[in-house]
């Protein structure tokens, strides 16, 4: 079958949106760092509003940090690429134009630098995932030891790192007199653009006292909040994508309806024209986010570890099994929502609904293994921080800590039938050889304490924390993941 690209995109049948502007007049405003699947089904569909809307400033140069697979599959097309958009009610197909430019940073950095210092670039925004900002979880600061901070510290020309990329870029517009740019992570952080600018600002002040200063100064960091569920693509989504276009695209992406971006409006040399778009630029965001975070991410991550356990490829079959939307709809209202700051307004309970329905939409093949995935950076903000404020309140957290319980068996690399695991982390070596001593629930727990750039240093002196990790963990080995949120018990 033809592929998509330039030179077949007029033969796409009517009901395919495509890009409504001459591709040729796009600027390349925005640099995005981490090419991946949600940047593509997310910001990229915003920014394609604004673009329809006339304003062609802001074209994307996507840079892929580690492997070329999008690059490869994108170039061939000319950058385009299809979002197709699915639920029960059907499927939506929209091509994307806004992408001008695909660099792998391994491969040409200077490239990379080069399109960052570009005069017409304003904007670089940010989804590397936790991991990409070299941080400490616990804490958001910059973890001077990791190796790709030792490189760029050494190598400060040719930069491996998100956070080094960063620094040198805005040392070289700083040289040269261009507009700082806006630095937009849009990854589940918390307090995303405070954690960046914090990170960036140490590695800049690692290289030059002075450079720190002036990233301090200078350079604005914006928090967002971003939602969207998107599945990895699989070769029976290219196969549905194929024949509603009746052309090839190598690198489509599936997603649902839903979609929200909450941004903090702090863009000094300009931005697209995003609230016409459906962006909320609020004062409020950190509300959102922690709202988001422990809702929807907490709940996503807790049903991935148990749903993958227990079984289910998916979190739609997980969500179908016994007991798991009870266990979810318990964990949302009774231990996670008392935590969260007032959004005046804001229909909590029709939002926790919302979520419920999503985790259950059939038409997403949400892969439970794919959501778990770099636990350890994640269960610190999705988990941990709930769990800390209902110690706090003297409340229990019984399914926070099955949640929890959850990864710490996953983490340790094998299922309940004895079959290794193909755990993704940082972490996973370590973690591996940490569980791997540990024979009870107790010495369990004692292992992974020993982690404090997950735990920190408060949660592993807790007896409460401890003990009720532990008996989480013992339900679990005892009785299986799927018999023990089946038995959980009425909320």
């Amino acid at each position: 079958m033809t592929r998509l690209s330039n030179q077949t995109i007029d033969t796409l049948p009517k009901g395919v949106e495509t890009p409504a502007y001459r591709r040729a007049d796009l600027k390349p405003g925005i640099v995005h760092l981490g090419l991946g699947a949600f940047h593509r089904a997310h910001q990229a569909v915003y920014t394609e509003r604004a673009l329809a809307a006339g304003d062609l400033r802001w074209g994307t140069v996507g840079v892929s940090l580690r492997s070329p697979d999008t690059r490869d599959a994108l170039a061939p097309q000319d950058g385009l690429y299809t979002v197709a958009v699915r639920d029960g009610a059907g499927d939506r197909f929209q091509v994307i134009g806004g992408i001008i430019g695909q660099l792998v940073a391994p491969e040409d950095p200077a490239a990379v630098l080069a399109a960052l210092a570009h005069p017409d670039a304003r904007i670089v925004s940010l989804t590397v995932t936790e991991k990409g900002y070299c941080h400490r979880p616990a804490t958001g600061e910059l973890d001077e030891a990791h190796p790709d901070i030792v490189h760029d510290l050494a190598h400060p020309n040719a930069p491996r790192s998100a956070p080094g990329f960063l620094v040198e870029a805005i040392r070289l517009r700083r040289d040269a007199g261009l507009p700082p740019l806006t630095v937009l992570s849009c990854d589940n952080l918390p307090s995303n653009g405070h954690t960046v600018a914090k990170v960036v600002r140490q590695l800049a002040t690692l290289r030059d006292p002075a450079l720190g200063a002036f990233v301090e100064a200078e350079i604005a960091f914006p928090s967002t909040m971003i939602d969207r569920i998107v599945p990895a693509t699989t070769d029976v989504d290219r196969e549905t994508v194929a024949a509603a276009l009746g052309l090839d695209d190598a690198w489509p992406v599936m997603t649902e309806p839903f979609s929200q971006w909450v941004v903090e409006d702090h863009f000094p040399s300009g931005r697209p024209d995003w609230a016409a778009a459906g962006v909320t630029f609020t004062h409020e965001v950190g509300a959102f986010e922690t709202m988001k975070l422990r809702l929807l991410n907490g709940s996503h991550s807790t049903l991935a570890y148990l749903g993958y356990l227990a079984g289910h490829e998916t979190v739609s079959e997980t969500m179908a099994a016994e007991g798991f939307d009870a266990l979810v709809r318990g964990l949302m209202e009774d231990e996670v929502s008392p935590t969260l700051p007032d959004l005046a307004g804001f229909d909590l309970p029709a939002y926790r609904d919302d979520l419920r329905a999503r985790f259950r939409n059939p038409a997403l093949r949400h892969r439970t293994w794919q959501i778990a995935m770099d636990g350890s950076q994640k269960v610190p903000q999705r988990l941990l921080g709930t769990i800390r404020d209902r110690l706090a309140s003297g409340a229990g957290f019984d399914r926070l800590a099955l949640g929890l319980a959850g990864w710490m068996i996953y983490a340790a690399g094998r299922d309940e039938r004895g079959v290794e695991i193909d755990v993704r982390d940082p972490l996973a070596a370590r973690l591996r050889e940490a569980a791997g001593g540990a024979a009870t629930p107790d010495e369990l727990v004692a292992a992974y304490m020993g982690f404090g750039e997950v735990f920190g240093t408060d949660l592993p002196t807790s007896a409460v924390f401890r003990d009720t990790v532990a008996r989480q963990v013992a339900a679990l080995r005892e009785n299986g993941a799927a018999r023990t949120v089946a038995g959980f018990g009425p909320r």
